[in-house]
This record gives C-alpha cells, structure tokens and sequence, in this order.
C-alpha cells in the first residue's frame, strides 16, 4: 500500500491506499485542506482563529460562522448523551472543541477520499483511526499499545466495514490532556473504542477517561461500540464485542486476549 504521512493539530496523520487506487495528489490535497482548514478554524493555540475571537471575547458565538454554530450544538448533544462525561467547555469554562473536532476531520477526510474514487485506504490521526473498504490482506490489523510501556502491545484488533473506525484517549501521547470530573476514579489509564464511525469512537474513549466507570457502564449499554480500557494497576476491561474483534495467529488462535473482567454493567461476568 502506498503510505502519506503530514503534521497538523498537533499530530501525526498517516493515509494509507491501496496499490491499485489510482493517482492520489488531488485526494491527498484535498485532505490537506480539510484538516488545515478546521485547525486554523478551532486551534485555540492561534490567536486569530475564530475559537479564539470566541474564548477572547472578540466575536460573539451566534455570530459565528456555521460550522463552528454546528460542531459546539453537536459537542452540546454529546454532553447530554455521555451524561455530562464529555463536554466543550473547561473547568475554567473555556470553550475548546478539540475532543470532538479530530475526529470531524478525520470523517471529512475519508469522504473526500471516497469523492476521488478511492475504496480501500485507512487514515491514521494521531490513534484516530478510519477504515474504508477491504484490504488485500482481508482485514485493517490495529494494535493497541500499552499506556504503561510504549515499546509493547496490549493486542491487536481487525477492523471491518461492520466496525471501521477506532479511537485511543488517554494521558500516554499528549499528556494529561483530559478534564476530569472531580470525584472521578482515576485508575482509567486509557480507553480504546471500536465502533461504525470516527466521531462516536473518538467521544467516547474521551468520555470513558472522563467519567470513569460510571460512563463506561453507560456508554456500553447505549452504543454499539467495542471497548477496551486499561487501568492504572495494568488490569484490562473489555466487553464482548471488543473481544470478538481481537486479531487472530494464523494457526486461530487469538493473538491476545486481555484477561480482566468484561467493561459494561450489562456485561459483567
């Protein structure tokens, strides 16, 4: 598979095609584009971006162009669905949209890539992970590595057309980055969600780290998604269905299976 790597939001994309897709530089371009144009629209570290004439005071947020109206009524409604767990503002009630808009991008870019014909590629952003199509060697392969040692894998999983898209939060890449609730268990040390989109898996890792077991109950009774988390203590949660995703040896066999109770009060064992 042809392999484009380029930094923005802070991170490192990396866009994989099939060998037989094709001439790409228009695609790629125009991938370029979509995560620029949302950085330099949301980055709360440029002064001029419209998030920051927002936080400064300088442009009121009705006054806002639609996109940025659309993405903090979306960040609203994730509040509401995750019980308070994720939300866009901070404790010091700044408005930051960067837990949700990652994931936007990465949605966007997929489309484009589809818009130019392309129907085998994954996008990788920063552990925000989208899959399109079947590749030749029959499944997306994802490790996910251990928060506690970056050299090792806590498993592998195979990402599928039924569940493409995968997202990593936690403190291990870009520190302790996630506002927590006060009298939240921090033993969450990172959460890995598989589900049919970016965006719901990207909120709701976010989410589970914020909110701790409560959220990770709630969340896994209420979506269709595959979780795993790893606590503090090295112990591993993971419900069914994130156990039915886990990469296989060619001889069958699981290549790991994480040993710890399953995540989800509906799925206890």
């Amino acid at each position: 598979m042809g392999v484009h790597t380029f930094e923005t939001m802070g991170t490192v994309v990396s866009i994989r095609l099939a060998t037989d897709a094709g001439a790409s530089a228009g695609a790629l371009a125009d991938v370029h584009r979509v995560f620029d144009d949302l950085d330099q629209r949301f980055s709360l570290y440029a002064p001029e971006s419209e998030l920051s004439l927002i936080v400064a005071g300088v442009l009121p947020l009705s006054h806002a162009g639609p996109e940025m109206r659309g993405a903090y009524t979306d960040a609203l409604g994730w509040r509401e669905r995750t019980n308070g767990a994720f939300t866009p503002h901070r404790p010091d009630g700044v408005l930051d949209l960067s837990g949700l808009i990652k994931g936007v991008a990465v949605e966007q870019a997929g489309l484009v890539h589809e818009r130019h014909g392309h129907r085998v590629f994954s996008i990788n952003a920063g552990g925000d992970i989208l899959t399109v199509g079947v590749p030749a060697e029959g499944t997306w392969i994802t490790g996910i590595t251990d928060a506690a040692d970056r050299t090792r894998l806590l498993t592998s999983v195979g990402l599928t057309p039924d569940w493409p898209a995968a997202a990593t939060s936690g403190s291990a890449e870009r520190g302790n980055h996630i506002w927590r609730r006060p009298d939240t268990d921090r033993s969450f040390l990172q959460a890995t969600v598989i589900a049919g989109d970016i965006v719901t898996a990207d909120v709701l890792a976010t989410a589970i780290i914020a909110g701790g077991r409560p959220t990770l109950d709630h969340v896994t009774d209420r979506f269709r998604i595959a979780v795993l988390v790893q606590l503090a203590d090295g112990a591993l949660l993971a419900n069914p269905a994130f156990r039915a995703l886990i990469a296989r040896d060619p001889d069958g066999t699981p290549s790991s299976i994480p040993t710890a109770s399953a995540a989800g009060s509906s799925t206890q064992s």
